[in-house]
């Protein structure tokens, strides 16, 4: 027997009241086109269910969602969204998210936003950011992060973050990268850093570093230090390095 809604119009779906919403089944909330999900008002919306989120909505309907829409959604139901789902959401939609709805996001899920979605993100949601939720960002999405976003990750997330997605950042965003974010960093993920990032530090950057981040730069890294920034060095940064790093110097930085 067909669903009643699906013959709903627009308008009669806009006046359903949250009381109904409960009442309609997966099926037949699947079977609404995208004119009829987007009718919907913002409060039936945060009044939808996790199974009803998770089973009644596919890739089209969810990339339907008005900003209203979107910006009601609580953390239990993105959470209840598929992976498909959410990539699926429009970067504006993204950009409305809450920053608790945002931490309902699983790593799966975070793995799978696309790179617009990434540079949709507003510095208050990457800040938002859990540990888990940045260590699962893709490489392209590390790149494809605004450095105004990339200085808003908790240092706890910057210090998670693994050599390859290191090695994903740009010149740009090494450049633009905070003293603090920049301290955070693990020493595999400093050793992971290329001869183009290492020249793309400033001074007042690599003069921040600790010795343990100088000790772990590999005798190529070491080598690409303009010498304007080498000289910035500290005693103990310098007397922290290795015999293998001073051969690497030129005669130009010596």
């Amino acid at each position: 027997m067909p669903s009643p809604f699906v013959a709903f119009s627009t308008q009669q779906i806009a006046n359903l009241a949250t009381s109904q919403i409960a009442t309609i089944a997966t099926a037949d909330l699947i079977a609404l086109n995208t004119d009829q999900i987007r009718a919907f008002s913002s409060d039936a919306i945060a009044a939808l269910s996790t199974a009803q989120v998770s089973f009644g909505l596919n890739s089209q309907q969810a990339g339907a969602l008005t900003t209203l829409q979107a910006s009601v959604l609580s953390s239990r139901q993105l959470g209840a969204l598929s992976t498909l789902n959410v990539a699926s959401l429009a970067t504006a939609d993204v950009a409305v998210l809450q920053t608790s709805a945002l931490l309902g996001l699983s790593s799966t899920q975070v793995k799978g936003l696309t790179t617009n979605q990434i540079v949709a993100l507003t510095s208050t949601q990457a800040g938002a950011l859990g540990t888990a939720q940045i260590v699962a960002l893709s490489t392209n999405a590390v790149g494809a992060l605004e450095t105004v976003d990339l200085n808003q990750l908790k240092t706890a997330g910057i210090a998670a973050l693994d050599t390859a997605q290191v090695a994903s950042l740009t010149t740009g965003q090494v450049t633009a990268l905070a003293t603090a974010s920049l301290a955070a960093l693990n020493s595999a993920a400093v050793a992971a850093l290329s001869t183009n990032q290492m020249v793309a530090l400033t001074s007042a950057q690599i003069g921040s570093m600790g010795t343990a981040q100088i000790v772990a730069l590999g005798s190529k890294a070491i080598g690409a230090i303009e010498t304007a920034d080498l000289a910035g060095l500290s005693t103990a940064q310098m007397a922290a390095l290795r015999s293998t790093q001073v051969a690497g110097l030129s005669a130009d930085q010596v």
